[in-house]
């Protein structure tokens, strides 16, 4: 069984709304990273290794913790989507 192709507007306003959802997780990415990693008062230039390791692993979290949200997301829409067809299969004996 073939997925139905959306339309170039729905097709848009997906890919849209996919583009704002990656841009705000970057932004909140960012934000609680630097809280978390990087001194208020700016010591030198560049970062120290500390910050580098900090940053590295907090992003490295940050993305884990999005990915599993996701995919439980994922697996409780299509659950709920199963059920859904099940009581509509029920319906119709």
């Amino acid at each position: 069984m073939s997925s139905p192709m959306l339309d170039p507007a729905k097709l848009q306003l997906v890919q849209e709304l996919e583009i704002e959802m990656m841009s705000d997780m970057y932004n909140r990415l960012v934000t609680a990273c630097h809280r978390k990693c990087i001194p208020v008062k700016y010591q030198e230039t560049e970062l120290c290794k500390g910050e580098s390791v900090c940053l590295d692993r907090c992003v490295a979290k940050y993305l884990d913790v999005h990915e599993r949200i996701g995919k439980k997301l994922s697996n409780m829409s299509q659950g709920e989507s199963e059920d859904l067809t099940k009581v509509n299969l029920d319906n119709k004996k």
